[in-house]
């Protein structure tokens, strides 16, 4: 025990320590950092009820793997030794990502892959950490789903018709001639040419008759752009004047709306007859002989086929990013890569393409088929609403479902045959047969372009994607932003550049959307039918929507709400079909903003479409240039006193061209004000800085790639 003149003196020392030290800090301040030191785990002692470890532990240092086409899977991913494929890579991933970020860094060069590449939740990120896949500086790394097809020779002199060999048994749907693609070889006919049945089509133009003489016939098809479809469907045969379709893919493309034997306006629908050799007369398009092993090809004024780069793809999908719903992939980033040739070969086979608009088709036999379809059901009838709850969706060449933190920057979706992105899709969308469930997901700076399908599509069109069975299925927290989307939906033409179907917080902001046959940017799904109370459209007796097994009456809301979207130019789309906008609305989204965009260049069609279902709306602030119609509100005046689209607000808008559609009345709380009409160009300043701010923002230079 110590005495009072111990105290004094251990007092005495500590005061003269505290003054030492306090002398030398501004000398301590001048000194470099003291390196981290180990921990040091203390020896057991009994007499120690516990320890205190005042070091600080060494932050991991990040990995660094390294991938190149010149490297091998025998090395050891160093940058001396670099592995050659992403498999590989992968492998060295999970190895490495339990207690380190990991950056798997990819030299330049064609990385051409035999087989799709699947992310599972053991790819991600873990215990905190992230991985990221990226471009060497410099470097262009392209990811390939295709064949260099080579060794091309003339075939047919007289009409200009060149052939190569390609692997036996492919048969592509695309191929790209110097980075253009090209069309499958295809002869319009006209529609009188033909009468319609449930077995296929009838030849009563005589002119036509020549189609029973072409050979594998079970590889020629049918397609027909209506007023929003573009419907595929595959021949079986042909006798005489019968032309005898695969079933269900022409019984599925016969109901409906806007269906393939009776579309909205037949005086401008166009019906094709594809793939066949006889077809091939117009410059830049191919047919393929799988059987053979032979593709032929009339090359575009000025290629010369001894130097052309053709690319025929072999793989349906490029990449699938799906965990689980107990365990979603984390943490996952792609930088500066290109993502490129796939073909989706569904369309081939019997169930065909029996689009109901972008991207979402109807596959399979439907149940109580009605006897005569074209008659009853080519306007909606109860077996067909009975399938809404059921469509598919088209798979995307990259794939996202059951995930959190996924990043895509500075990346390319580039000759890709179908949607370039799918991000919480229906489970058949993504390979891994998991779908939905997708949250904080980024796609930023990157290049869609030249594109058989859409670019990126958001969320599912099933009950679990409006109204999620559990809440890991939530699609919500999306960020698109700053991308260019240009010559999209070359071959499924009713697919939107960016679409969201149901997603919570989705924000699309300062992209710029051109060149598209349908419309620039969707949102949402369900046409009202599964907001709360329904919509009283699906009651009627064609319809009996909800007398159908599974088509539920909510009372909850969907997860769509708080949708915005912001700052992006939209023009030179609406190039094929009459219905839908430029940027085009469905059913209620609590929250939503659409506000200071550009619009222009739509010719005769619609630039700001709220369609059926749309509540919650504000509609501000945009300017639209040169179109047919500024403003659309589908307000379905035939089912007043009922209401349907309401409770929408635009405001301080301005055009310069086009007309406004809809009730906007107090009835339905559509409000409807200071909307300016502008006289040719002469905008008003603040007309102007909205146009300056739209579309893609500088990027700062710390941040380019």
């Amino acid at each position: 025990m110590k005495t009072p003149k111990d105290t004094v003196l251990v007092c005495g020392l500590i005061l003269s320590m505290a003054s030492t030290l306090l002398i030398a800090l501004p000398a301590l301040a001048q000194l470099p950092p003291m390196p981290d030191i180990p921990a040091v785990t203390p020896p057991k002692s009994d007499r120690l009820s516990g320890s205190v470890n005042l070091a600080h532990r060494p932050k991991p240092v990040p990995s660094i793997v390294y991938v190149s086409v010149t490297g091998s899977d025998e090395g050891d991913g160093s940058s001396a030794r670099p592995f050659a494929t992403l498999t590989r890579a992968q492998t060295a991933v999970r190895a490495l990502s339990q207690d380190n970020d990991v950056t798997v860094t990819m030299a330049d060069g064609v990385y051409r892959l035999d087989a799709p590449l699947r992310f599972a939740a053991a790819d991600g990120g873990q215990n905190g950490f992230a991985v990221r896949y990226r471009a060497a500086p410099g470097a262009h790394p392209v990811i390939s789903g295709a064949v260099r097809i080579q060794g091309w020779t003339l075939a047919d002199g007289p009409r200009n018709i060149w052939v190569a060999d390609m692997p036996r048994g492919m048969d592509p749907r695309q191929i790209w001639v110097n980075e253009k693609l090209s069309r499958r070889a295809a002869v319009v006919a006209p529609r009188q040419a033909f009468e319609f049945y449930d077995w296929g089509l009838k030849i009563v133009d005589p002119a036509w008759r020549f189609l029973a003489d072409l050979p594998d016939q079970n590889r020629m098809e049918v397609e027909g752009l209506g007023w929003f479809t573009d419907r595929h469907a595959t021949i079986a045969r042909i006798d005489g004047d019968r032309i005898i379709m695969q079933q269900p893919g022409w019984r599925n493309n016969i109901v409906g709306y806007d269906t393939l034997a009776r579309p909205v306006s037949p005086d401008t629908a166009r019906l094709e007859f594809v793939n066949a050799l006889a077809f091939l007369r117009t410059e830049g398009e191919w047919y393929a002989d799988p059987k053979a092993g032979k593709i032929y090809y009339k090359p575009r004024k000025g290629e010369d086929m001894a130097s052309a780069t053709v690319e025929a793809p072999r793989l349906e999908w490029l990449m699938s990013i799906s965990g689980t719903y107990e365990r979603p992939i984390v943490d996952l980033e792609f930088t500066g890569l290109s993502f490129q040739y796939t073909s989706w070969l569904r369309p081939s086979g019997p169930e065909g393409y029996a689009s109901q608009q972008s991207g979402a088709y109807l596959a399979g036999n439907l149940p109580n088929y009605p006897k005569d379809p074209i008659r009853d059901c080519s306007w909606g009838c109860t077996a067909f609403e009975a399938s809404r709850n059921k469509w598919s969706q088209q798979p995307a060449a990259v794939q996202v479902a059951a995930a959190e933190r996924i990043t895509f920057s500075h990346n390319e979706f580039t000759h890709l045959g179908q949607i370039g992105l799918g991000i919480g899709n229906n489970a058949e969308a993504n390979a891994s047969g998991i779908g939905l469930g997708a949250s904080t997901i980024n796609v930023v700076r990157s290049r869609f372009v030249d594109l058989a399908g859409g670019a990126i599509m958001v969320g599912g069109v099933t009950p679990d994607a409006h109204h999620p069975s559990r809440p890991e299925m939530t699609v919500a927290d999306i960020l698109i932003a700053n991308n260019l989307v240009q010559n999209i939906s070359q071959d499924y033409h009713e697919q939107a550049g960016i679409m969201v179907t149901y997603a919570t917080g989705a924000t699309v902001i300062h992209n710029d959307v051109s060149e598209a046959p349908y419309d620039g940017i969707d949102i949402g799904w369900g046409w009202g039918a599964n907001d709360p109370g329904g919509s009283p459209a699906y009651r009627t007796a064609n319809r009996a929507y909800y007398d159908q097994p599974g088509n539920l009456v909510y009372n909850s809301p969907t997860i769509l709400r708080d949708t915005v979207v912001f700052a992006n130019r939209v023009h030179k789309v609406k190039q094929s079909f009459p219905d839908g906008g430029a940027i085009y609305h469905l059913s209620a989204d609590p929250g939503a903003l659409i506000a200071e965009n550009y619009v222009y260049d739509v010719p005769g069609g619609i630039a700001l479409y709220l369609d059926e279902g749309s509540r919650y709306i504000t509609v501000r602030n945009n300017v639209v240039s040169n179109v047919g119609v500024w403003l659309n509100l589908n307000s379905q005046d035939n089912l007043a006193p009922r209401r349907t689209a309401m409770d929408n607000i635009a405001k301080d808008n301005w055009y310069n061209s086009g007309v406004r559609h809809g009730s906007w009345t107090d009835y339905l709380n559509n409000q409807y004000l200071n909307n300016t009409a502008v006289k040719g160009e002469a905008w008003p300043e603040d007309a102007k800085a909205v146009i300056s701010r739209a579309g893609i923002q500088p990027e700062p230079a710390a941040e380019a790639q």
